[in-house]
């Protein structure tokens, strides 16, 4: 007899109708940690619930969702009630969550605290150490899977903002355990490359432990070690890892990491532009100032009669000339009547006018002079100065007397 052939709508049926008749299942609590966690925009919940052994698909509708009293997220540790069931379009069970309470943080979540507090502490945050980006990079590095989503929107971003850009792609595992070591290495490995002017990291969106990764101690060293700008693009823009914190740029998501990275082509052009706008209205400014400076220099007095200012200083300096020569003359004339009045003196004082009127000048044979009577005697040689003359005499005798 041959064996029934069913279809996998049947088989499904099948799995579900076992599980849902199940009491244990139809009315279980769960405990667990939130994963991968979605609001949707209907305000749906959906969630992984896992351990360190399994994961569990979950969702809790509205009607029940709006009675939380707080806000669920991932790395969460929450205890749930709900049914276990089997959702035939995709094939997997899931529970369908009625109840839901917080127990505290996951693990995760409470090891990525303590390492973020503990990096914090040594300063591996701290924005002194950020280095700028360059403002217009030739060549960048990114560090990232060669297959993912995340690298084809980064070079189609890229080469639609810089056609000409360089990309070098180093490829690293983004996921599972031998992810931080092979991230590690590939950043040692642009390390070496020079001429690269920037670095881009990071991986599309996911789960927190498939982000988990970038929250290791490694990759966080690695990365504020690092001799490049380096641009950390993990995740969705809700998605926060200890490599954004330690990088010198955080972007949302790979592709706004891709924007942030290079300016657009068509903005530089259109840049350039305003600035050769701004440039020529500049020069023209300045060109019809100095045209106006120059048409009133011109215009003045100076260039349109420039022999007048000469010939205002000839005159004066004629004035000037006659004043001088003027003053001069007088300066003479009254010098030389100060001179004839000092030489008319100077001549009524002199010996030879005394000498002209009849007086002499007696000196004995040593050059003494004679004044008085008694300083010769008889037959004593003496020489007489007259106006006109001397005499060599004799004296044969001598007389005293006084004058009246």
């Amino acid at each position: 007899m041959a064996e029934p052939i069913i279809s996998v709508s049947q088989l499904t049926q099948t799995i579900k109708q076992v599980i849902e008749e199940s009491f244990l299942l139809s009315r279980v609590w769960i405990r667990g940690e939130i994963s991968n966690f979605t609001r949707h925009s209907s305000g749906h919940l959906y969630f992984t619930l896992k351990d360190e052994g399994a994961r569990l698909s979950c969702v809790m509708f509205k009607s029940q969702a709006r009675l939380l009293r707080f806000k669920p997220a991932d790395g969460m540790a929450i205890q749930v009630r709900g049914r276990l069931s089997v959702y035939e379009k995709l094939g997997q069970y899931q529970l369908y969550v009625e109840e839901m309470a917080e127990t505290g943080q996951g693990d995760l979540h409470a090891a990525f605290e303590r390492l973020k507090a503990r990096l914090a502490a040594e300063g591996l945050f701290d924005a002194d150490r950020k280095k700028p980006l360059p403002s217009l990079p030739q060549k960048i590095g990114l560090i990232t899977s060669p297959t993912g989503a995340a690298v084809r929107d980064m070079i189609k971003i890229l080469r639609r903002r810089r056609p000409n850009l360089d990309i070098l792609i180093i490829p690293a595992q983004v996921q599972g355990d031998e992810a931080p070591a092979s991230l590690v290495k590939a950043l040692a490995e642009a390390g070496r490359f020079h001429n690269l002017d920037l670095v881009i990291i990071g991986r599309g969106g996911g789960s927190l432990e498939d982000l988990w990764a970038f929250n290791d101690e490694r990759v966080a060293r690695a990365i504020a070690d690092f001799p490049l700008p380096i641009i950390s693009a993990v995740g969705h823009e809700t998605d926060f890892t200890i490599a954004d914190f330690v990088s010198d740029l955080r972007a949302p998501t790979p592709s706004a990491a891709a924007e942030l990275a290079v300016p657009e082509q068509a903005s530089l052009q259109n840049n350039l532009i305003a600035l050769r706008g701004r440039l020529l209205a500049g020069m023209n400014r300045k060109i019809q100032t100095c045209r106006r400076d120059w048409q009133r220099i011109m215009q003045s007095r100076v260039f349109q009669a420039p022999r007048a200012p000469l010939d205002r200083r000839r005159q004066e300096v004629d004035l000037l000339s006659e004043q001088m020569i003027r003053i001069t003359r007088q300066h003479l004339l009254l010098e030389r009547e100060r001179s004839l009045r000092i030489l008319g003196k100077l001549d009524s004082l002199s010996p030879l006018a005394t000498l002209g009127r009849g007086y002499a000048i007696v000196r004995k044979a040593d050059g003494t002079f004679v004044t008085r009577s008694e300083q010769v005697e008889a037959e004593e040689a003496v020489h007489v100065t007259l106006a006109s003359g001397a005499l060599h005499c004799k004296v044969t005798s001598t007389e005293n007397f006084k004058l009246p």
